[in-house]
């Protein structure tokens, strides 16, 4: 976040020295482009880490759902087997009861002592049935309360599972975007793919490296004809998708840069030559403007350590980074 907040502040630094030798509404232009720029960056990392994290939530909140959905279901046969014996006592209770119910007719005609007697086992017998029916009602309520609960955390569970499928959908989708972008440039940049350019897939983004060799000459901000013939056939590809945003980086080695005109260091070199890559493909192609953006690193994002001119060499180089929007994730997200 350090590195974040001082790049912002040594970009923005750079940008009032840079504008200083053009006209005020330029100026202005460029300012307000490049605020919109680092907002839209700050909210794009906002909603990637947001997004990991609910993610993260869910598949959380899916295992233990699970897990109370088994143990509710285990509760829920145990009780069923435990109303079933009730069912069955009840039954057994019944049967002895009319037992006893004719039994005591044919002994009212006999002995009045065992008369009373069974007067009082079938006294204690109905109170006992009279338990048993209440104890059974008991029971029968706590199973239907039980099952509500079960059917309410199953629909609940159906409703997480129909998000979580689609925010997969969304992510795969994405990925198979990037996919395909990344051989849709390749194909468009056949011949030009070699040690100066390389085209790979990270973070979920296509990243285009092209070395200074291709695009710019020692120091210079000008784009050689090569490197135009190069961002006219990515011109294509970029145009066709319009669902891709495009990130220009420029980047220098640790050299210090001989000042002169309007460029002060290579902070000054690195954002001049992203902004120059910037120009030609709105010149040679209806890419809409808000889908561009332009930085620069100078020295400060090496990939490799600057040790000597082979290495330096690959430090000085300019990077178009694709990114899918997100758009219908944000939307999914915010719904939910």
């Amino acid at each position: 976040m350090k590195k974040l907040v001082s790049f912002k502040v040594l970009a923005y630094t750079t940008f009032l020295v840079l504008v200083s030798c053009v006209p005020a509404q330029k100026f202005q232009e460029v300012e307000k482009k490049y605020k919109n720029c680092n907002f839209e960056l700050d909210l794009i990392k906002q909603k990637q880490e947001q997004l990991s994290v609910e993610n993260t939530e869910m598949k959380q909140q899916l295992n233990r759902n699970t897990n109370q959905l088994n143990s509710l279901i285990k509760d829920s046969l145990a009780k069923a087997g435990e109303l079933e014996k009730i069912h069955n006592e009840n039954e057994k209770l019944g049967k002895q009861y009319s037992e006893m119910q004719e039994s005591q007719e044919s002994l009212l005609k006999g002995n009045a002592r065992e008369t009373s007697k069974l007067m009082l086992q079938l006294q204690s017998t109905q109170e006992d049935l009279k338990k048993k029916e209440e104890n059974l009602k008991i029971t029968e309520t706590a199973l239907n309360e039980k099952k509500k609960n079960l059917d309410n955390l199953t629909i609940e569970l159906e409703k997480r599972d129909a998000r979580l499928i689609e925010v997969e959908h969304v992510l795969f989708k994405k990925d198979s975007v990037v996919t395909n972008l990344k051989t849709k440039v390749s194909n468009a940049l056949l011949g030009f793919e070699n040690d100066d350019m390389t085209i790979k897939i990270q973070n979920g983004k296509v990243y285009i490296s092209l070395e200074e060799n291709l695009l710019f000459r020692s120091g210079s901000t000008t784009v050689d004809p090569k490197g135009i013939e190069a961002l006219k056939k990515l011109a294509r590809v970029l145009e066709q998708n319009t669902d891709i945003n495009i990130t220009i980086e420029g980047h220098t080695d640790n050299m210090p840069y001989k000042s002169g005109g309007c460029i002060k260091d290579n902070w000054d070199l690195s954002v001049q030559r992203a902004t120059s890559i910037i120009r030609i493909l709105l010149d040679i192609s209806k890419i809409d403007p808000k889908r561009l953006t332009a930085c620069g690193h100078g020295e400060f994002v090496p990939l490799v350590a600057n040790k000597n001119s082979e290495s330096r060499a690959k430090n000085r180089r300019t990077e178009i980074i694709l990114t899918p929007k997100l758009d219908e994730l944000f939307k999914i997200l915010e719904n939910n």
